[in-house]
């Protein structure tokens, strides 16, 4: 064994492409090992010194790791992480993984130092033609299981609108809505950073428990972040698509695409913050331009879902639970 390696083999390495993320796998992983109490689990990702992650290697000795490929590499590189025992290797979020060539190198090389039998497998609520060869390329005869047909990946509970609006009086319809609509925790999706910081205080400037995520602030920021929206401390997250993948928040019943997603994918996605664990959601997206339009087309013919214009009232009950 190298010198500063671990002591106990790691046997099961999940990595996926966000570090939000890899801590909520993490958290997911830690709550199971309640009743396997001698199973260890660390998690590892860029934004942190390195430095920690290799005193957690030495001391903690994990049987399980969840990172991003990029630090995972980076430990696997300077001989810190041992992944010559590794029998389950998991990418969740498989497709946004394989798409960017940056990651997919990273996961390959990660792959490559792994033991040749191992049992493969891989995540994804949307995953297109062109990215399943990629997959199999990692696999020795893959099953593939298809949980539900595309058309119906759109949640059951889940009411979708669409309302047409300049760009210019977005502002002013989310708030009337923040201020009619009843809601435990709602997340609105925008389209860069800057949108992200301007609207996030534009809401905190009129008295809306606003905080926002993007990939602009330091790691421990954003997961603290993340941790106060989680923890109920603020019920209004504004957001990049960085927070549109995998992310569980149980009180979100409401989502806004404040920006509209560049494809249907990233739709889907988005809206399914809301409505999850089989509750009921509500989706609202802004339709400023030909191009939001479109992208709302493809997501109705793909999901063959109809998603109608926003009424000048919702029933309540259609969107939040009521309690008995």
């Amino acid at each position: 064994m190298t010198d500063g390696m671990q002591t106990t083999p790691v046997s099961v390495l999940v990595m996926c492409h966000t570090r939000e993320l890899a801590f909520q796998i993490s958290k997911e992983y830690e709550r199971f090992s309640k009743y396997m109490p001698t199973v260890k689990v660390s998690v590892f990702f860029g934004g942190l010194a390195i430095k920690k992650d290799e005193e957690v290697l030495k001391k903690n000795c994990p049987h399980i790791v969840v990172g991003t490929p990029g630090r995972t590499l980076a430990l696997i590189r300077n001989k810190t992480l041992n992944v010559k025992n590794i029998k389950h290797f998991v990418l969740d979020e498989c497709d946004r993984m394989l798409e960017q060539l940056d990651m997919r190198r990273d996961v390959q090389e990660i792959f490559r130092v792994t033991p040749h039998e191992k049992q493969v497998m891989m995540f994804s609520a949307t995953l297109s033609k062109d990215i399943r060869p990629v997959c199999r390329k990692f696999m020795q005869d893959p099953m593939e299981v298809f949980v539900d047909d595309e058309t119906k990946l759109t949640l059951h509970g889940l009411q979708q609108y669409y309302c047409k609006i300049k760009d210019s009086e977005k502002n002013r319809k989310l708030f009337d809505l923040l201020d009619v609509l009843e809601f435990n925790q709602v997340v609105i999706f925008v389209k860069s950073v800057h949108r992200c910081v301007a609207l996030s205080q534009l809401l905190v400037e009129q008295n809306f428990p606003a905080i926002a995520i993007h990939r602009g602030m330091a790691q421990e920021e954003r997961l603290s972040r993340y941790q106060q929206f989680k923890d109920f401390q603020r019920r209004i997250l504004v957001a990049t698509n960085l927070f549109g993948r995998g992310m569980d928040i149980e009180r979100v019943n409401i989502v806004f695409n404040y920006d509209m997603p560049e494809d249907s994918d990233t739709y889907l996605h988005r809206v399914a913050r809301a409505g999850r664990f089989g509750t009921k959601g509500l989706a609202v997206t802004f339709v400023s331009d030909e191009a939001d339009a479109k992208t709302l087309n493809d997501v109705q013919d793909r999901f063959e879902v109809n998603v109608a214009e926003l009424p000048e009232e919702i029933d309540i009950s259609s969107y939040i639970e009521q309690s008995r």
